[in-house]
C-alpha cells in the first residue's frame, strides 16, 4: 500500500510503453506521462508512422523512443519487450492505445474485414500484455490501461467488429486483473467518447449552409456536455490509471465521454 501524498501522481523513473502512439489519443497520452516524468516509448506499424511520431515528440519537447512493431505479431512484439528492457529496463506501464475501425454494414462486411479489426483491437492488446506482465510480477508491479470505446457497452450501426472487439477488451481489462490483481499489477481501462482528431475532423465540417455536418449534431444533441472531447480530456484520467493514486483501482472501465452513457437523450419536440 502507498501512502497518498503530493506525489502520487506522479511517474518520475516510470518506463511507459503506448502502443501506436505517433498521433491522435496514444500521443496526448504519452504527452502527459512525460509531463509526470516517465520515459516514452512507442511504436506503430511502419517506420513512416514512427518517424512522424518522432517528429511530433521532438517538437514538443518529450524525448521519446520510437520503434516499428506490430502488435499482431507475437514476433515482432517479443523483439520489442526485449529491446525495451534491455535498453531502458522493465516496463512499467502499458498502455494498449494502437486500433482500427472498419465502418461497414455488418451483411456487407468480409470475415477478413472482421477479423483485422478484431486482430488489432483485441489480439492485439492480448499479445502485448502477455509479453510485459512477466516483466511487471518480477518487478512487484505494473499498471495497464486498455483503450476501450463507448462501443464497449453500446451498439450502433456498421461497427459491429469494433464493439464486439472493445466489448472484448473491456472483458480483458477485467481478467487480467482477475489473474494478475494479486501480483500488484492494475489493470483498467479508459472508454472515450466522440474526440475532435484528425480522424473525425471530416464530422464536424460546417456544411455549405453554414449548418452543422449532422453526426455532428447527433453527437451534441446526444452529449450532456453538448462538445466533442479533446485528447487533452483524457489525459489526467490516462496519468491517474498509470499513477500510484490509483493502486486499488482494478478491473475498472473510466468513460471520458461528456455524460453519453448517462444521458437517455432529449425527447423530440
Amino acid at each position: 500500500m502507498t501512502e497518498f501524498n503530493e506525489n502520487s501522481f506522479r511517474l518520475d523513473g516510470k518506463i511507459a510503453l503506448v502502443t501506436g502512439a505517433s498521433y491522435g489519443i496514444g500521443f496526448a497520452i504519452a504527452s502527459a506521462y512525460a509531463k509526470y516524468g516517465a520515459k516514452i516509448i512507442f511504436n506503430d506499424i511502419n517506420q513512416k508512422l514512427v518517424d512522424k511520431g518522432m517528429v511530433a515528440y521532438k517538437e514538443a519537447g518529450i524525448d521519446a523512443t520510437g520503434y516499428v512493431a506490430d502488435v499482431t505479431k507475437e514476433s515482432d512484439v517479443a523483439e520489442l519487450i526485449t529491446t525495451v528492457e534491455k535498453d531502458f529496463g522493465t516496463i512499467d506501464i502499458l498502455v494498449n492505445n494502437a486500433g482500427i475501425i472498419k465502418r461497414i454494414p455488418m451483411i456487407e462486411m468480409s470475415a477478413e474485414e472482421w477479423r483485422q479489426v478484431i486482430d488489432i483491437d483485441l489480439t492485439g492488446p492480448f499479445i502485448v500484455s502477455k509479453a510485459v506482465i512477466p516483466g511487471m510480477i518480477k518487478k512487484g508491479h505494473g499498471k495497464i490501461v486498455n483503450i476501450c470505446s463507448m462501443m464497449s457497452e453500446l451498439g450502433r450501426e456498421t461497427v459491429s467488429a469494433y464493439a464486439a472487439a472493445k466489448g472484448g477488451l473491456k472483458m480483458l481489462t477485467r481478467n487480467i486483473c482477475s489473474e494478475y490483481g494479486e501480483a500488484n499489477i492494475q489493470c483498467n481501462a479508459i472508454g472515450p467518447g466522440y474526440i475532435a482528431t484528425p480522424q473525425t475532423a471530416p464530422l464536424r465540417e460546417k456544411q455549405a449552409d453554414g449548418s452543422r455536418h449532422p453526426f455532428d449534431q447527433f453527437i451534441i444533441a446526444k452529449t450532456p456536455a453538448a462538445r466533442w472531447g479533446e485528447t487533452s480530456d483524457l489525459q489526467g484520467p490516462a496519468v491517474f490509471l498509470a499513477s500510484d493514486a490509483s493502486d486499488f483501482v482494478n478491473g475498472h472501465v473510466l468513460y471520458v465521454d461528456g455524460g453519453i452513457l448517462a444521458y437517455i437523450g432529449k425527447q423530440p419536440k
